[in-house]
């Protein structure tokens, strides 16, 4: 089993291809489906990495997978510029949750 990547940044794929995980780059939502349709005929990858910018552009796609299937896992990274508010979602989670402010 193995992670496959699914970037909208070169710098991000470079990265990641120096610790053993190939990928690809995507520009375009069409680029992101096909890269992730590939992925998930694959019987070998078992967690698809993709940045926060192409799961917002294939959002429908990426959790009926998520939703759908068994494998492969999806894992949303983010990219170079950082979270796009993941903290502040999970923080406002756990206060109406438990009632406890973070």
């Amino acid at each position: 089993m193995k992670f496959y990547l699914i970037s909208d940044n070169a710098d991000t794929k470079m990265g990641l291809r120096i610790a053993g995980i190939e990928g690809v780059v995507a520009n375009s939502a069409e680029e992101t489906v096909s890269a992730l349709n590939a992925a998930v005929k694959d019987e070998d990858v078992a967690v698809v990495l993709m940045t926060e910018k192409l799961v917002t552009l294939c959002h429908d796609k990426v959790y009926d997978i998520k939703l759908n299937r068994r494998r492969p896992l999806i894992v949303e990274i983010p990219d170079r510029h950082g979270n796009s508010g993941a903290i502040d979602a999970i923080s406002r989670y756990v206060e109406e949750a438990i009632g406890i402010k973070l």
